[in-house]
């Protein structure tokens, strides 16, 4: 049976991956830090290796105590509206994480790598996105999986090593992290209404995003390395339901019951007001799947949730700039956490 490495595989969409490459019969390792994935998301099956992409000796001697079919690379930082403050943090883990899966994949004569990468690598400009914009990433974490994107189309075209990059954007779901503070909209206005806190929005709430359910957007990984005839190229992944923050905040409202709950307006933030993209390529080459409907993904969601239950937000993260440049939107949220 074909084994894999799937970065990541504990946290949200890693795991749900990883659910895929075993149901059809494939072997599966993990490998994960745990500070956003947990032993419970992992799929009975995968062997679970924790450790970090960003200590080259660990991805060095995991691949090398194996023979990887493929890599599945899905372990990032992934919080784009902070990381221009932890730069370090950011380029760490997403990009000098992934040269080392990268070198390791080469020299172990890996035969395909599969990257998840993001919608924040456009930046500004017309929406929906089209593989064919000339991406300008707004912030650091955008300009980081673009970084990665580009050296993967280096070293196909150099080294030989296919890879796939699935452009993806807001994807919600089961297993997403509740606990992180700075990202993930749909598992912070969840876990906010389940500890009865306000729902907090970023100002107005216009911006514009499309939130992908993750059982539609988990297959298109095992789809695209499934079809080497559209190797080595990115393709946008995603729905094709725009709306607004402020909408999904009402959806999230709906889906848990309660219409009426609190939202807090917060300080507007530098971000990017619409992101979202087209996705007609990739259901050209991939083949077409399932856009579930909004309320129908966060009802079963919000029914995951309530099972799991309230949990206290935790934060390791800390800035990398002077405390008095934290922005009210940052300081707000880490409030709310037990800081370790």
């Amino acid at each position: 049976m074909p084994l894999h490495l799937v970065t990541g595989g504990a946290g949200f969409i890693g795991s749900h991956v990883a659910d895929r490459l075993l149901a059809r019969g494939d072997d599966v390792v993990i490998l994960d830090n745990l500070d956003g994935g947990k032993h419970e998301n992992v799929p009975d099956g995968a062997a679970l290796v924790v450790g970090d992409i960003a200590d080259r000796a660990t991805v060095t001697d995991l691949l090398a105590s194996h023979r990887f079919d493929s890599i599945f690379h899905l372990a990032a930082f992934a919080a784009e509206g902070i990381s221009h403050a932890v730069k370090h943090h950011n380029y760490a883990v997403n990009v000098l994480g992934s040269i080392n899966l990268i070198n390791a994949a080469l020299t172990t004569k890996v035969r395909y790598f599969s990257y998840a990468s993001s919608v924040a690598v456009y930046g500004t400009g017309r929406v929906p996105m089209h593989e064919d914009d000339q991406p300008q990433p707004a912030d650091s974490y955008g300009n980081a999986k673009l970084t990665i994107e580009r050296e993967l189309a280096i070293t196909a075209h150099l080294q030989g090593l296919p890879f796939t990059a699935l452009r993806m954007h807001n994807v919600y779901g089961e297993r997403q992290n509740m606990a992180d503070p700075l990202r993930n909209a749909v598992a912070i206005f969840l876990n906010q209404i389940m500890r009865g806190e306000p729902i907090t929005v970023y100002g107005d709430g216009s911006q514009r995003r499309a939130f992908t359910y993750v059982h539609d957007i988990a297959d298109c990984f095992l789809d695209a390395a499934d079809t080497p005839r559209h190797w080595n190229r990115v393709i946008n992944v995603g729905s094709q339901q725009p709306l607004t923050v402020l909408e999904m905040a009402q959806a999230v409202r709906e889906a848990m019951g309660v219409p009426d709950h609190p939202i807090r307006h917060l300080e507007t933030r530098e971000e990017v007001r619409a992101a979202y993209t087209s996705s007609e390529l990739a259901r050209l080459l991939l083949g077409d799947w399932k856009d579930t409907p909004l309320a129908e993904g966060l009802a079963t969601t919000a029914t995951w949730a309530k099972q799991h239950g309230p949990v206290q937000p935790r934060s390791t993260l800390a800035l990398e700039v002077d405390a008095d440049s934290q922005p009210e939107w940052y300081t707000t949220a880490t409030a709310r956490t037990d800081q370790q």
